[in-house]
C-alpha cells in the first residue's frame, strides 16, 4: 500500500496531492464503520464513484476538495461532501427536468431561502461558490439543530427540518439518541438518503484497498478558491487573461457564466478559480480589482 502523503495546510500552494484530499475526507467522517448492514444496493449503484473521482480529465476531485475544505472550515462531518455526488454527480451544470439545478440540486425556493442569488441573467445555483456557501451554512444549522447527528441532518436536508422534527416528536425520540431508520411518516426517499450517503462513503473508504485507484489519486490537483470579480470585469475571458488561467476551464467550473458574460447585478459576484502558483494571497493583476474571498462562511 502507498504511504499516505504529508498533509499540507490550505495555503501551501496551488496544488495538493489527490490522496491528501482523500485522506482529509476519511479523517472527517463521522461514521467510518462499514459493516454488513451497509446497503449493498447502493454500494453497487455508486461503484463507479471512485473512478469518477480519480479521472484526470475532470474537475471532480478539485471540486470535491473544495467542498471538503468548506466543511472542514465549518467543523462538519465529511459525509456531507457526498451530497453533491448523490444529487448531481459533482456536475456544477447539472439540471433536473423537475427544476433543481447545480452541484447541490437546489430548487429555486430553497436557494432563495438560503440567500443564493437568482435574478435575470444569473442563477446562483449554478455557481459552486454561491451554492456551496449556502449549503454548508444550512448544513451547519441542521447539524446543530439535530444534536450533531449527521444522519438526521442529511434527512432534513432532503425533506426539510420540520418533517424530521415532526417525526421525532411522533416517535417520542429526541435528536441526541435518535434512531433515524425508525422515524415514522417519512418517505422512502428520505430514509434511503442516509443509506445512499453511508454506502457511498464506504465505497470510497474501502477503495483504499485498490492499489490502482490510489495510484490514480496520487497526482497534483489544483486548489480552488472563490474570488470576488471587480465590477469593471464583465467577461470570464478577461479575468482569466489577467490571471493566467484557462477561460474554458473557468467556464466549466462556473456554469453560471456559461456564455462567459459576468452579470454583476447589485451584489458582488464570485468566481471559482484556481489558486495561483505564487500562493493564495497573490495580488491580482492591475486593473482587475479582483480580491480573494472565502470559499464558505
Amino acid at each position: 500500500m502507498l504511504a499516505p502523503p504529508a498533509l499540507a495546510s490550505p495555503a501551501d500552494g496551488a496544488t495538493r496531492n489527490g490522496r491528501e484530499i482523500y485522506q482529509q475526507f476519511r479523517d472527517g467522517l463521522s461514521d467510518p464503520e462499514c459493516g454488513p448492514e451497509v446497503s449493498q444496493r447502493w454500494r453497487k449503484h455508486f461503484a463507479a464513484a471512485p473512478k469518477r473521482l480519480a479521472a484526470a480529465d475532470e474537475n471532480t476531485l478539485a471540486l470535491f476538495g473544495y467542498v471538503v475544505d468548506a466543511l472542514h472550515a465549518s467543523s462538519l462531518p465529511t459525509e456531507y461532501a457526498l451530497i453533491p455526488f448523490v444529487e448531481s454527480g459533482y456536475k456544477p451544470d447539472a439540471r433536473s427536468p423537475l427544476g433543481p439545478a447545480g452541484l447541490w440540486q437546489m430548487i429555486k425556493r430553497t436557494a432563495r431561502d438560503h440567500e443564493v442569488p437568482i435574478r435575470k441573467g444569473y442563477d446562483g445555483r449554478l455557481s459552486p461558490v454561491d451554492s456551496t456557501r449556502a449549503a454548508v451554512r444550512y448544513l451547519k444549522t441542521l447539524h446543530g439543530m439535530f444534536a450533531g447527528d449527521w444522519r438526521l441532518a442529511a434527512m432534513a436536508y432532503n425533506a426539510g427540518e420540520y418533517r424530521i422534527l415532526g417525526a421525532l416528536k411522533r416517535s417520542g425520540q429526541v435528536a441526541r439518541d435518535a434512531r433515524p431508520a425508525e422515524l415514522p411518516g417519512l418517505s422512502g426517499i428520505t430514509h434511503a438518503y442516509v443509506r445512499k450517503l453511508h454506502a457511498l462513503a464506504c465505497v470510497l473508504e474501502q477503495a483504499e484497498e485498490r492499489e490502482q485507484w490510489l495510484q490514480a489519486l496520487d497526482r497534483p490537483v489544483p486548489r480552488l478558491r472563490a474570488v470576488t470579480v471587480a465590477t469593471d470585469v464583465d467577461r470570464v475571458e478577461e479575468w482569466a487573461s489577467s490571471h493566467g488561467q484557462d477561460p474554458a476551464r473557468l467556464r466549466r467550473l462556473n456554469p453560471v457564466f456559461a456564455d462567459g458574460r459576468i452579470d454583476h447585478g447589485d451584489a458582488p459576484v464570485s468566481l471559482l478559480a484556481l489558486v495561483p502558483a505564487e500562493g493564495p494571497d497573490t495580488a491580482p493583476a492591475a486593473g482587475t480589482g479582483a480580491a480573494s474571498a472565502a470559499g464558505s462562511d
